[in-house]
């Protein structure tokens, strides 16, 4: 057992970082981890986190790697936000931090798992001390990609790339870590196009395995505008109650606490000269509600361009595994119903859709564009 068994399918990734781990000719004082959603761009960052704090380089099992691995070593900071940005404000704290001698490790590592979600003017902030460190601080930013973040952090940082591992290792993990049923693991994995964590969720939850299977009946629902316009509806009301399911009860914990600290009882009002801390917490709830309703609608749209990628594949007689083998009846009634254009034409709407959720369009709206665009043509 190593702090990287969990890394999975990623050998040249963890080569690279077990070598900087234990060579220090290969050590450098930034790190930028890219790849798609899914990969384990957070997990690759923890273990060589790990690697890092262990006198062995990754041992797995002493002190400084179960600590580490669980996010609990004093000389680790994790920043993994689900709001929309990450703020100048907490920047400045990461400096503040990356400033201090490690206490009981060999170094004091900032993980940053969303440096995407960072906007220019806060990434400016961060480049003296990226550019700059102090002895034995270790940066180590996660992005999807390199473009993701400006040039002049990215020039400063070594790059390592992650790419989408194989469905059936993905699978192995599941087995191996979660005890899941072999069959129900790679089911999973396949579905969720290899996220380790999103084929985790379906593979232990079938709740989560009935929602999909509700988001891809979609395609066989839409008939014509009304219907497209009711099933947007729909997909956007399930999103909300699911961003709502996952924040309301942290939310509450969030502001009761808050207002213990400034020594507001339960049913007072608060004095005025407190309530900006409580808009603030506010303000911040409500775009972590606005980005968990939009990452729904996202894997939604991801769900979907699945299975019309299925039927694209039917429809052109390649040779190639299934992503949704449960949908089978689907797919070829979607692939017999329609050409391989207006596939395609179809697989374009869901992508536009994804950018102008991007982009900050109302949900509605996006969606409706394309579940209109996902009818029947002709």
């Amino acid at each position: 057992m190593t702090v990287w068994d969990d890394v999975v399918g990623q050998p040249e990734a963890v080569g690279v970082l077990r070598r900087a781990a234990t060579d220090p000719s290969a050590m450098t004082h930034a790190w930028l981890l890219t790849g798609p959603p899914g990969s384990g761009r957070s997990v690759a960052a923890r273990a060589f986190a790990a690697a890092l704090q262990c006198p062995e380089g990754g041992c797995g099992r002493c002190r400084a790697c179960t600590t580490t691995l669980a996010g609990t070593h004093p000389d680790l900071t994790v920043v993994a936000t689900d709001k929309v940005v990450i703020t100048i404000d907490e920047v400045r704290d990461l400096i503040t931090t990356a400033s201090r001698t490690p206490s009981a490790g060999r170094y004091r590592v900032i993980v940053v798992e969303d440096a995407d979600r960072m906007v220019e003017r806060t990434t400016n902030v961060l480049l003296k001390s990226i550019e700059e460190p102090p002895a034995h601080t270790v940066w180590v930013l996660c992005a999807p990609s390199s473009q993701d973040v400006l040039p002049t952090i990215r020039s400063r940082c070594r790059s390592v790339a992650l790419r989408v591992p194989p469905a059936r290792d993905v699978a192995d993990l599941l087995v191996r870590r979660d005890g899941v049923d072999p069959a129900v693991a790679l089911q999973a994995a396949q579905a969720a196009q290899s996220h380790v964590g999103m084929a985790r969720r379906l593979a232990r939850d079938p709740e989560a395995r009935q929602r999909r299977a509700d988001v891809l009946r979609i395609a066989r629902r839409i008939r014509g505008v009304p219907d497209a316009v009711l099933a947007a509806a729909d997909l956007v009301e399930v999103a909300k109650a699911e961003a709502a399911a996952a924040t309301t009860e942290r939310d509450a914990a969030e502001k009761s606490e808050l207002l213990r600290a400034l020594g507001v009882g339960e049913g007072e009002t608060v004095p005025p000269k407190l309530r900006s801390q409580v808009k603030q917490l506010e303000d911040d709830q409500k775009r972590r509600a606005t980005r968990s309703q939009r990452d729904v609608l996202d894997r939604a749209m991801v769900d979907l361009l699945s299975l019309y990628r299925d039927v694209l594949v039917v429809q052109l007689g390649a040779d190639v595994e299934p992503v949704n083998g449960e949908q089978a009846d689907t797919v070829r009634g979607l692939a017999r119903d329609s050409t391989p254009e207006q596939t395609v034409r179809r697989m374009d709407a869901i992508g536009q859709a994804r950018e102008r959720l991007e982009g900050n369009v109302a949900p509605l709206l996006a969606v409706e564009a394309m579940a209109i665009a996902l009818r029947p043509q002709g």
